[in-house]
């Protein structure tokens, strides 16, 4: 999951990514074309036009942590929502926001929010067209250089952070648990085991209920014998929480991080954060 790299108008270069395993792209009105080209029949977040990817079985790239910055990309804050958005339900905490979603919840003070037009996804390194596998919109990130490395040694130093949390919308999903499942598999294989599926484990379903009341399924994946052969590769988990809005519509929340690490998130932050999830109704549109 890359930070603010907008494409150029022919879609993104792999030789061009700051990182092979995430990507981002900023929607903004200069680049909805681009960003439709590059996501479409793949993964299409918030609004009626949504859609996941017609393959739940492929994923993205190999070993690393979560997103990494372009060179070029806009800096972000620390809170580029304040003051338009709900206000956080956890005393000090930020309140994360996707409006064309109608989904929020709060994560930890130290977590940078990104703008509710960046998108962030993971594609299979070989895949020409840069397929999105699973993504996440206007996602919080959490210690977005808590690693930093040269590892194709082109000159450029790609930041690795430590997590990073966001919803979508799974329209293509027949039920939550589906789409919790996948999810949660694809995100941990695209950013930590691939191209090696093996590698990933995947919990059981379980019902789980947020604080607002919205009842649906949680899923972890984790990876496990990842190859360390770059500075910031690791083991990785997700946690997805995925449920049916009132309108019958599947959408998820997620979460992904690494794993076995110092730092490593906490499985019960992880899940302090998910029970913050709730629907969200943009006050102007009304």
């Amino acid at each position: 999951m890359g930070h603010g790299a907008q494409p150029p108008a022919s879609g993104p270069n792999p030789q061009d990514r700051p990182n092979a395993h995430t990507k981002a792209v900023a929607i903004g009105a200069a680049v909805a074309v681009v960003v439709a080209a590059v996501v479409t029949g793949a993964v299409l977040l918030g609004g009626d036009g949504e859609r996941t990817p017609p393959s739940a079985s492929a994923g993205s790239s190999p070993a690393a942590s979560s997103p990494a910055v372009s060179p070029n990309a806009p800096s972000a804050t620390a809170d580029p929502r304040a003051g338009d958005g709900p206000k956080p339900t956890v005393a000090g905490w930020k309140a994360v926001v996707n409006p064309d979603l109608g989904i929020a919840f709060d994560v930890p003070a130290e977590w940078v929010l990104e703008s509710p037009d960046w998108v962030s996804y993971v594609a299979e390194d070989d895949d020409p067209a840069d397929t999105p596998l699973v993504a996440m919109k206007a996602p919080a990130v959490l210690k977005e250089k808590w690693c930093s490395s040269d590892d194709d040694r082109d000159g450029t130093v790609d930041d690795t952070p430590l997590a990073s949390a966001g919803t979508r919308g799974n329209n293509g999903a027949r039920n939550p648990a589906e789409a919790a499942r996948a999810d949660s598999a694809n995100w941990v294989y695209g950013l930590y085991t691939q191209p090696d599926r093996k590698k990933v484990a995947t919990g059981p379903v379980t019902s789980f209920t947020t604080a607002s009341g919205l009842t649906g399924s949680l899923v972890t994946s984790s990876s496990f014998g990842v190859q360390r052969r770059d500075k910031c590769d690791s083991d990785g988990k997700a946690t997805t929480f995925a449920f049916e809005t009132p309108d019958g519509d599947v959408v998820s929340w997620s979460f992904v991080g690494a794993d076995g690490v110092r730092e490593e998130v906490p499985d019960a932050t992880v899940r302090e954060i998910a029970r913050t999830v709730r629907l969200y109704a943009d006050p102007s549109a009304s």
